[in-house]
């Protein structure tokens, strides 16, 4: 495709959606009065599907499939970013150097980075109650990780994050979602609709299909984030060239 047709083909998409933007936002209700049409009925969905955290229930539940698509807009950034830093035929691997680490910074990073990783793995699994979820707790699971990096070196960072492992983990976690979507159709309901049993409100097992969708985001935005920032760390660390 030359250059011409990409950007003509750029503009009607632009355009097109553009216009959708304009005509969805004409029905939406005025800012700064008392009227909160979406808000009223999001709190009683949550509530009535046993979820205590709002937001997880909109972004599970509620609005499930634009979260799908989220999901898999994270997939593919990732995965661009992989083909586009993959190691040309004019690059080569060197052994990295050690690097040179205070004492005290080592030894905060012993501590941080187990405590880090824990806060992470709680938060995602207590998406559907508290404050965070998948999407957060994810990122805080990767960053803690790259806090081996900060008080060690690149070599230890890449025993603590194995790629290879988490390269499936990542599409592994992006296609649980897709496929716990099935559920609601095999019950003869629609796709990604809240199928499962909801449980006892405020409790770790309620919710019903909302904490199995916020653990697969889990997985997948930890992996991904993890993949992502090893693409360019490897490129700055380990790639030369040849």
């Amino acid at each position: 495709m030359s250059r011409a047709a990409r950007i003509r083909l750029f503009l009607v998409a632009a355009a097109l959606i553009a216009a959708g933007w304009a005509a969805a936002s004409l029905d939406l209700p005025g800012f700064g009065g008392d009227r909160h049409p979406y808000a009223d009925r999001a709190v009683a969905a949550a509530l009535d599907h046993r979820t205590a955290n709002t937001v997880s229930a909109v972004n599970f539940d509620q609005r499930a499939f634009d979260t799908l698509g989220e999901e898999f807009t994270l997939f593919t950034a990732v995965l661009g970013a992989v083909v586009l830093l993959r190691r040309a035929r004019d690059e080569q691997a060197r052994t990295p150097r050690p690097g040179s680490v205070l004492p005290p910074v080592r030894a905060a990073g012993t501590v941080l980075l187990p405590v880090a990783v824990v806060t992470g793995l709680y938060v995602i699994a207590h998406g559907q109650l508290t404050p965070g979820g998948g999407f957060q707790g994810g990122v805080v699971v990767a960053s803690g990780l790259h806090v081996a990096y900060l008080a060690a070196d690149y070599r230890v960072l890449r025993r603590v994050r194995p790629r290879a492992v988490l390269d499936v983990a990542d599409a592994v976690g992006a296609g649980a979602f897709a496929a716990l979507g099935l559920l609601g159709v095999v019950h003869g309901a629609a796709y990604l609709e809240n199928v499962l049993g909801l449980g006892t409100l405020g409790e770790l097992a309620s919710g019903g299909l909302v904490p199995l969708l916020n653990a697969a985001v889990g997985l997948e935005v930890g992996s991904a984030v993890v993949v992502l920032l090893a693409s360019f760390i490897d490129q700055a660390v380990e790639i030369e060239p040849a």
